[in-house]
């Protein structure tokens, strides 16, 4: 029998784990992998990377869709167009706990090998699953490129705030 190509489950869990966080009042946080297909504020992307804080609070008209995430949010005091397109999310996290899913980053490739841009419309090239088994070989690869979410040391020092003075606001009447 022919089995229909099924669609890429990124997006379901992306949603199931958004869910999770906003039932159980923690911050839902995305890490995306940068590329030319990606709307964000570039003077906040580091390594080509970006975390993007999707809680309510913090967004606007979010929608987590099959293929996009997008929502508007304010960096810096201005309004921005954010669009993520799924297979560029690599991790959705707590931010209070580390707990989530990190995802392996299905990049469309072109010819030359390099990450093509979107432009418009995506094509229909699913991302690979985030349960995959994989060769030792591979997984030597892999071992280079995994990050591992985790919660902060509870045993480490809380950083200590700056000293001196606090400043202060006088009332002039």
């Amino acid at each position: 029998m022919n089995m229909p190509s099924a669609t890429s489950t990124r997006p379901y869990l992306v949603r199931a784990l958004y869910e999770w966080c906003t039932d159980n009042g923690f911050t839902p946080y995305v890490a995306v992998a940068v590329d030319g297909s990606v709307q964000v504020p570039m003077e906040y992307v580091k390594n080509n990377e970006i975390v993007l804080n999707v809680g309510f609070e913090a967004t606007s008209s979010l929608n987590l869709g099959n293929d996009f995430i997008n929502f508007k949010a304010r960096f810096g005091g201005v309004s921005r167009d954010i669009l993520v397109p799924m297979e560029r999310v690599i991790a959705i996290y707590a931010r209070e706990n580390g707990q989530g899913m990190a995802f392996p980053l299905g990049s469309q490739q072109s010819e030359s090998g390099t990450s093509a841009p979107i432009a418009g419309v995506p094509t229909s090239a699913p991302s690979p699953s985030p349960l995959v088994a994989v060769s030792s070989s591979t997984q030597n690869t892999l071992d280079k490129k995994v990050v591992q979410l985790t919660p902060p040391d509870e045993s480490q020092e809380p950083p200590k705030p700056p000293s001196g003075t606090r400043p202060s606001l006088k009332r002039i009447k």
